[in-house]
């Protein structure tokens, strides 16, 4: 894209940075791999299977919730504490066996509540949940006692279909709204997030956590959040399926807020069909079916936009992408090139960032102010101050977009309405909608965004010329879904599926017979960095 100002906007809130407390991340010093095997830590049983096989074994009476739930707690252990110690789940209930066992009661009764019955589930960290002692913390010590004893409408909709709620996943702190200088998957209480598939990758964010842990076979299901790329990114890096779904049709009561006009929650799974059943549990607008609805050929026949402007420059990359358009013909898509785009709005980036802050400083505040628990701040001015008194929260970067946000005016402003028609119109009326119907497409597809950076908490976030145009659905309030197309070097990436509002189910179908054709997705084989990948070894230490 021509528009240095639009990948910055997606790294805004796809990003964070480095650990505060006093145990060591490093990553070994280099070495050739002869003595490595990453794959040791790999997902097996039942750890590997995908949420649709997870749920019909346990409808079958094949395998109890409780078996289920002990084995990623099992693996948690092994690896997100232990091990490469990814550091990707942040808090776990400690009310999940009993609520596995109430599941296997009822299987056993013959009364499952729905598909999702015994499925253990973790949720992004900034999403409450009533689980006793499970804390809603956005990754930040000033929420750290932040249990407020309320279900968000979709945890109320994930627990109404008797799913177990595992945990809580690290993110990037206040999802990734605090400073221009962040690193992705930092946040000061749970520390950096490690990408599975090469450790010292950036996992990003901020639903960071959700997409190692679900990469890494630590649940069945994850739920994420999404401003701008924030599903999306970490689901192309760590090569799972994320859905970002049209804005409302997942309520945002309760959950940690950015943007009133850009905030959903979303599925992050091994599956389109995993993500699916989550949708229907999840969604609060009154749709459903969305599982039911998936059909292996929904491409057929059908127009699909290719956005060429948006592939980026990146040799492998395109390689990728080719093969994930070859994918689309098998499925009986036809392609429609589409080699150029231009927002027409000069001042999209100040607008855009206009918006966010104003919105942030507005909504952030309501939420402190209406928490039950006993928090220190209600404000964002008192969290301003108090997190400069705090040095593990200002220990690697500031808070440059919490300054930033707190002189904003109010909802009310002329400046702030305009800039939110501005932007909504460029990515929305004359962007999604515009390339649709001049190309008489019905859905955009292009990369889900660039190869993973190494995680750098000297720099912050470094990342390559971006891929995609994810910020597209993500400021016009838009579905989005990314599906794994194959790794590079080992490095995964994800093939971008996007439509105009409301066509949510119509997106996960596109998604769903793409799927089934590349079936693209790759076990993480936790190498350390590139010089464990076996055909970059010998170039990178050659006579070793």
């Amino acid at each position: 894209m021509r528009n240095a100002l639009i990948a910055a906007s997606i790294l805004t809130l796809a990003a964070c940075a480095p650990q505060a407390d006093n145990t060591s991340t490093e990553i070994n010093a280099p070495a050739a791999s002869a003595d490595y095997d990453g794959m040791r830590f790999a997902a097996n049983g039942l750890t590997a299977l995908s949420l649709p096989e997870l749920s019909d074994r346990l409808r079958a009476g094949e395998l109890t919730s409780e078996e289920l739930t002990q084995a990623y707690l099992d693996r948690i252990d092994a690896i997100d504490r232990n091990g490469p110690r990814l550091r990707s789940v942040l808090a776990l209930n400690d009310a999940a066996l009993e609520q596995a066992r109430a599941s296997d009661a009822r299987h056993a009764a013959g009364e499952p509540l729905g598909p999702l019955d015994g499925v253990p589930i973790l949720l992004k960290d900034n999403i409450e949940t009533k689980d006793a002692g499970l804390a809603t913390t956005a990754g930040a010590y000033a929420l750290a006692n932040n249990v407020t004893g309320r279900d968000s409408p979709l945890v109320a909709g994930l627990r109404s279909e008797g799913a177990v709620i595992l945990g809580k996943t690290n993110l990037s702190q206040w999802a990734n709204f605090r400073s221009r200088d962040s690193v992705s998957g930092w946040s000061a209480v749970g520390g950096q997030v490690r990408n599975p598939h090469m450790l010292d990758r950036s996992p990003c964010g901020s639903s960071s956590g959700s997409g190692a842990a679900i990469a890494a076979g630590l649940a069945a299901g994850a739920v994420g959040t999404e401003t701008n790329g924030s599903i999306i990114c970490p689901s192309n890096v760590n090569g799972i399926v994320g859905f970002k779904p049209s804005v409302g049709v997942i309520s945002q009561q309760y959950i940690v807020p950015i943007s009133s006009t850009q905030d959903t929650a979303g599925p992050m799974t091994r599956s389109v069909r995993g993500a699916a059943l989550m949708m229907d549990a999840m969604a609060t607008d009154g749709s459903s079916g969305y599982a039911a609805a998936l059909d292996a050929d929904s491409l057929r026949g059908k127009r699909i936009g290719v956005l060429r402007f948006a592939q980026g420059s990146s040799a492998d990359i395109k390689a990728r992408f080719e093969e994930g358009l070859d994918s689309l013909r098998r499925a009986g898509a036809e392609l429609v090139e589409i080699e150029e785009f231009d927002l027409g709005l000069d001042s999209y980036g100040a607008d855009s960032l206009n918006v966010l802050e104003s919105e942030f400083r507005a909504h952030l505040g309501e939420y402190l102010a209406d928490s039950p628990a006993d928090i220190p701040v209600r404000s964002l001015s008192e969290l301003r101050e108090w997190n400069k008194a705090e040095p593990r929260e200002m220990a690697v970067f500031d808070q440059s977009l919490f300054d930033t946000s707190d002189a904003r005016p109010g909802l009310d402003d002329a400046d702030y309405v305009a800039a939110k028609a501005n932007v909504q119109r460029a990515t929305g009326a004359n962007g999604i909608d515009r390339l649709m119907a001049e190309n008489d497409v019905v859905a955009l597809v292009s990369p889900s965004g660039p190869l993973s950076s190494r995680v750098d908490p000297i720099n912050g976030d470094t990342w390559p010329a971006w891929a995609g145009a994810g910020y597209m659905a993500a400021v016009a309030g838009y579905p989005h879904a990314s599906v794994p197309m194959g790794t590079v070097h080992g490095v995964p990436l994800g093939f971008s599926i996007m439509a105009g509002a409301g066509d949510d189910a119509n997106v996960l179908s596109f998604a769903y017979a793409l799927e089934q054709v590349t079936e693209a997705i790759e076990q993480p084989r936790y190498y350390r960095d590139a010089y464990d990948v076996p055909e970059l070894a010998a170039a990178l230490e050659p006579g070793r």
